[in-house]
């Protein structure tokens, strides 16, 4: 662990991109963990969404201070500014990674942007198993936008952005054959869940007060809670309390920054209210989260 900030990447060792928009990579796993001894240490994406296609082999994944296994066949799905790692077995896993900035699905239309619903929702529970017909599908997607992006014929982004709604299409299907919950359903995203997403990830260090997003979306607070109680299951304090948690659960785990300085970064008055909002949150201590975790 290091007391400096998670790394922020474009694809991963790459600088940031901040202006990255219409954006399709596709890559073979090989390529970037073969060079890396076949470990992807722990960092983020700003703007892209990144699916991974283990055609064999696997291995384990971080994903934010979990710990998962890998196994192949499956792909694993990871939303922008999520924290995550790999350590594959060498030599045996193959499979392809697949980044697109959001802009890509959104752009081709209202049922797509419901896809993309569904991408995110699946992501919850960011692994996925799949078997040999969903896998030979994917894969064969997987390679036709890789020629596509090698190739570089006329009509290749035209071609490419065909394929990578295909893609995700059949990612959605696969999971409801395997009758997984209600949240993968192809309905549509709420424009206001999705703004007051937004405003959390820009402004959760500073504001805290429900009150301060409600105006921002020109609602009163009991509207907005309202309106994410009826559509996300959950009220708007809850999604602020959870992103606070998120980061701190990060800084714990990833960093070796001390417990008042994850405080003050988090904008808590004193170390204290900090240990009892984390304390209420999870039912540990900070320090106890970081111990349990190898910290």
């Amino acid at each position: 662990m290091s007391a400096q900030a998670l790394p922020l990447f474009h694809l991963y060792g790459d600088p940031p991109d901040d202006h990255a928009f219409d954006f399709i990579h596709v890559e073979t796993l090989f390529s970037r963990s073969a060079v890396n001894d076949w470990v992807i240490l722990a960092h983020r994406h700003r703007n892209l969404f990144q699916v991974m296609v283990i055609e064999q082999g696997g291995g384990e994944m971080t994903y934010e201070s979990a710990t998962l296994p890998l196994e192949g066949p499956s792909i694993n799905l990871v939303p922008p500014t999520i924290v995550h790692g790999y350590r594959f077995r060498p030599e045996t896993t193959s499979g392809y990674v697949v980044s697109f900035t959001e802009d890509v699905v959104q752009s081709q239309g209202e049922r797509q942007n419901d896809v993309l619903g569904a991408l995110r929702r699946l992501a919850q529970d960011p692994v996925l198993l799949l078997d040999d017909n969903a896998r030979e599908k994917l894969s064969g997607l997987c390679r036709a936008m890789l020629d596509e992006h090698l190739l570089a014929r006329p009509g290749y982004r035209l071609a490419m952005r065909a394929h990578l709604a295909l893609f995700a299409v059949e990612i959605v299907r696969s999971a409801q054959s395997r009758q997984r919950s209600g949240m993968v359903t192809l309905r549509p995203t709420d424009a206001t869940v999705d703004t007051l997403r937004a405003l959390i990830e820009e402004n959760f260090r500073s504001e805290r007060l429900v009150a301060f997003y409600a105006d921002k979306l020109a609602m009163t607070p009991d509207r907005l809670n309202d309106h994410v109680k009826r559509t996300a299951g959950v009220t708007a304090g809850h999604l602020i309390r959870q992103r606070v948690l998120t980061e701190a659960k990060r800084q714990l785990v990833f960093t070796t920054l001390a417990i008042h300085d994850i405080a003050y970064q988090l904008a808590f008055s004193d170390p204290s209210h900090f240990t009892r909002f984390f304390r209420k949150q999870t039912g540990t201590t900070p320090q106890a989260f970081r111990e349990s975790r190898g910290g």
